[in-house]
């Protein structure tokens, strides 16, 4: 079962891929999209969303890292691809499936798969313009408004040569809201040949059971399950459950790591982002949350995020 945390824009940064790899054992992770858009991009902005290239595409805990590239030209989106690759890029994958509205109004991300021919071309184009060695692979919804071309698009990224094929269980139409069908990923697996992981509406140990069987993926990619539970991974591969008390350690090393990154609004912007998907699986995270909300920089939330850990690590707390 090889298990991959999700490129999530605005959301899975540098720092929290950094901080999830740190206690998770991924088996790579892809970074936020880089949007082409008719240039060949100077290398900064590949820094910019993949600051891990300058680290040999690896996070601090040494998880892989492939660049994520959102286009609709194929030999723009070819050029860049390259380009990745100079700059140290293990693997490129190709994104089909962002719902958001001014990524799709510039023919970017999901609205494409209403074009599959469009899909396999710029797929083939990046496949020929990079080494052999480094792979290519895709990232999709069901479709657009439907899912009624998923399995022509399923087929034309195989044949355009990608590796691999990861299917977000919904359309762009149904957003992030649930279910994830997570059969109909299953007759996208049925086929074609190269591998196929499942993503979508994984929060839980037993959300990822009921997707293993209902899809017949084995691997899969986490994204926002990831982050409101950052040991659900470790619950995946061992079966142990985490407590709010190890929760809270890795939110204060992501203080520390972010703390000098950026004004204090956004710093003190992404913890409480990240504390506000925690609370749907941490109850204690909604309490904090109320305690740092006034806060207006990371560094001042220290000392709740410590005040907290010894509350919950104290006998009878019902937390450790």
């Amino acid at each position: 079962m090889k298990l991959i945390l999700a490129p999530m824009e605005g959301l899975a940064d540098f720092w929290v891929r950094q901080a999830l790899t740190d206690v998770g054992d991924y088996d790579w992770c892809v970074s936020e999209f880089v949007r082409v858009n008719g240039l060949l991009l100077p290398p900064k902005v590949f820094y910019r969303w993949c600051p891990e290239l300058k680290n040999g595409a690896r996070t601090r805990a040494g998880v892989p890292v492939h660049l994520q590239l959102l286009g609709s030209d194929p030999n723009c989106v070819a050029e860049n691809a390259a380009r990745a690759v100079e700059l140290g890029a293990p693997a490129i994958d190709l994104n089909f499936g962002c719902p958001a509205k001014t990524v799709n109004r510039h023919r970017g991300g999901a609205v494409l798969l209403d074009e599959p021919e469009l899909v396999h071309a710029v797929t083939a184009a990046v496949r020929r313009a990079i080494p052999a060695d480094i792979t290519v692979s895709v990232k999709m919804r069901l479709g657009n408004e439907d899912d009624a071309l998923s399995l022509e698009n399923a087929r034309g990224v195989e044949e355009a040569g990608a590796a691999w094929l990861t299917v977000h269980g919904r359309t762009k139409r149904q957003g992030y809201k649930p279910p994830a069908f997570w059969d109909r990923i299953g007759h996208i697996r049925e086929t074609v040949s190269i591998p196929v992981i499942a993503n979508g509406e994984i929060w839980t140990v037993e959300d990822a059971r009921r997707c293993q069987q209902e899809s017949g993926c084995d691997d899969l990619m986490l994204g926002r399950g990831a982050v409101a539970n950052p040991w659900l991974l470790r619950a995946l591969r061992t079966g142990q459950s985490a407590s709010w008390s190890e929760i809270l350690p890795v939110l204060e090393g992501f203080v520390r790591d972010v703390t000098g990154t950026g004004t204090d609004a956004q710093e003190a912007g992404r913890v409480k982002q990240w504390l506000s998907y925690m609370r749907k699986q941490w109850p204690e995270a909604s309490l904090l949350l109320q305690q740092i909300k006034r806060e207006t920089a990371a560094a001042a939330m220290v000392p709740y995020l410590r005040q907290a850990q010894l509350e919950a690590s104290a006998p009878g707390s019902g937390t450790v």
